[in-house]
């Protein structure tokens, strides 16, 4: 793990109160690093702006905390789903790097 880099593996939840909306959530442990570190470089709504890695798919989102899931959750777009073949429930492989800029 670099600096500003985490990989963790984590399952496919789709958001209850809008069902079109997929997230993972990310591992209480990397959670409580991250908001150590980067949590006061926070942006609207307590988000941080990651690049995400998923199999051979890359893009960019931020991470978001979460007062249910207790933890940051980050969203997973039906293209990235698609792609790498994942569905509500699927487990991933996710590497996430924090964006500084």
């Amino acid at each position: 793990m670099s600096e500003t880099r985490y990989s963790f593996t984590t399952e496919l939840w789709e958001w209850k109160a809008k069902k079109s909306w997929t997230f993972v959530s990310v591992p209480e442990e990397v959670a409580d690093d991250i908001e150590e570190r980067f949590g006061r470089t926070a942006a609207g709504f307590g988000s941080i702006r990651v690049e995400v890695t998923v199999g051979d798919t890359v893009w960019r989102t931020s991470l978001f905390p979460s007062t249910e899931e207790k933890t940051y959750v980050l969203p997973v777009k039906k293209a990235v789903r698609s792609a790498e073949g994942l569905e509500i429930g699927s487990v991933a492989d996710v590497a996430i790097e924090i964006l500084l800029d």
